[in-house]
């Protein structure tokens, strides 16, 4: 791997910015990898537009620039995300949308779109709040991001001691769904 750009979108209190955070941990620390991480949040804490982005290479050079260019995977968690991001999307990029929240439209002709119901699955497990941990499942399942066993491992070390095993279970929730769906390469 070069230089590989992600950038996570949605609205504050999905857990944009610690999906981002998350993700660095895993290729940076458990992967070792080098890893760039900055964020991007509205004024609102919850109901705003937030997003992260990562950086990922495995030469320290290529991350000269620790800001993301021209993502080549967008993950989007909103519609609002989804608006704002999707008309300025590479052409040969992978979008992962969560399609319990989004719906595509002509903006998305011509992407290669995975989708997972990442919200409805974190409710069917009674706490919507870990549709992220849900979604970064799913990532490790259909992309080369990091190591499965690195991001799960980098969820588990990011959450609190008393929901290790929700988010466990969310992200093997997450993580079965993107290994039934069709492989995605992210470049």
């Amino acid at each position: 791997m070069s230089r590989l750009e992600i950038r996570l979108s949605g609205f504050g209190g999905q857990g944009i910015i610690r999906s981002g955070e998350i993700l660095g941990k895993a290729a940076d620390i458990y992967d070792d990898r080098r890893a760039t991480f900055t964020q991007n949040y509205g004024p609102e804490s919850r109901g705003g537009a937030a997003a992260a982005e990562v950086v990922i290479a495995d030469d320290p050079a290529d991350l000269s620039y620790p800001h993301v260019i021209s993502p080549s995977i967008l993950v989007v968690m909103s519609q609002g995300a989804y608006n704002r991001y999707v008309p300025e999307f590479r052409r040969d990029g992978l979008l992962i949308i969560d399609d319990s929240l989004v719906t595509l439209d002509e903006k998305a002709e011509g992407l290669r779109v995975l989708g997972v119901p990442a919200t409805r699955i974190a409710e069917e497990m009674g706490r919507r709040i870990v549709a992220n941990v849900v979604m970064l499942g799913f990532l490790a399942a259909v992309t080369d991001i990091a190591s499965p066993e690195a991001i799960k491992r980098a969820v588990l070390d990011s959450v609190p001691a008393s929901t290790i095993e929700l988010n466990e279970r969310a992200f093997d929730a997450g993580f079965q769904y993107g290994h039934n769906a069709a492989p995605a390469d992210p470049r």
